[in-house]
């Protein structure tokens, strides 16, 4: 039971030696004059392994921290904090104060830098977080920038010019546009109504006077010329 006991009361002496308060402050600023301009924040080491809460006067504590190399940082809802608030923290094992040194992010903790800082640490905010996305507002050139904006202009000169241009063109010109586009509304009818034989023949049809002549026309031409050559050969 002693021997128990005496040993629970080494581990804890050793605990007591190993582990250490890291402490610091946040250096209140124009960008951050109080807590309540600060707001929702935290002080962590590797990301949120340890961690520590910030009083009122902007002071922190980090409590047991076991010996090892620490990254510390700052982690806030409404303020930023630069690159050089990431500091590297070294913990001994002896009963001395921390070392603290300027952190990189991405660059490896060995060597270590030969840059030390004082401590307690301390960090003052260096930028506002602002969430706030002003609506943009009308922009009448870049509204006519856009490819679908071109190519409704292009349609409605091209209707409204449309008159004009039919009342400019040949008639039988005309008159071959209008067919066309009977044999064509005619096949989307059909294609609506489930017809798709009629639909495909309309649309296929040329027209009764784009029909070639039928072969008894051709013969009777034919032998016209013939009697007309004949006629022509009897008078010499």
């Amino acid at each position: 039971m002693r021997v128990s006991f005496i040993l629970l009361i080494l581990s804890s002496l050793c605990y007591t030696v190993l582990a250490l308060d890291i402490k610091g402050r946040i250096q209140w600023n124009e960008l951050c004059p109080s807590l309540s301009s600060l707001g929702q924040a935290k002080v962590v080491l590797d990301n949120g392994k340890l961690r520590g809460g910030i009083t009122r006067d902007g002071s922190f504590v980090i409590p047991d921290v076991p010996a090892g190399t620490y990254i510390l940082s700052v982690i806030a809802h409404d303020h930023a904090f630069d690159k050089a608030s990431l500091l590297r923290i070294d913990v001994l094992e002896a009963e001395t104060l921390p070392e603290v040194r300027p952190y990189i992010p991405g660059t490896p903790l060995s060597p270590p830098s030969t840059v030390t800082l004082p401590y307690p640490v301390v960090l003052p905010a260096r930028q506002t977080s602002d969430y706030f996305v002003p609506h943009q507002s009308f922009n009448l050139l870049g509204m006519f920038q856009s490819p679908m904006t071109l190519m409704m202009l292009g349609m409605g000169v091209l209707v409204l010019a449309m008159p004009t241009l039919m009342k400019n063109m040949d008639p039988e010109m005309v008159q071959d546009i209008n067919k066309r586009q009977a044999r064509i509304s005619t096949f989307q009818n059909s294609l609506q109504s489930g017809d798709l034989g009629s639909g495909l023949s309309a649309l296929i049809n040329t027209g009764d006077d784009e029909k070639p002549p039928a072969p008894s026309a051709m013969k009777q031409s034919a032998s016209a010329g013939m009697k007309h050559r004949s006629g022509k050969g009897k008078k010499r």
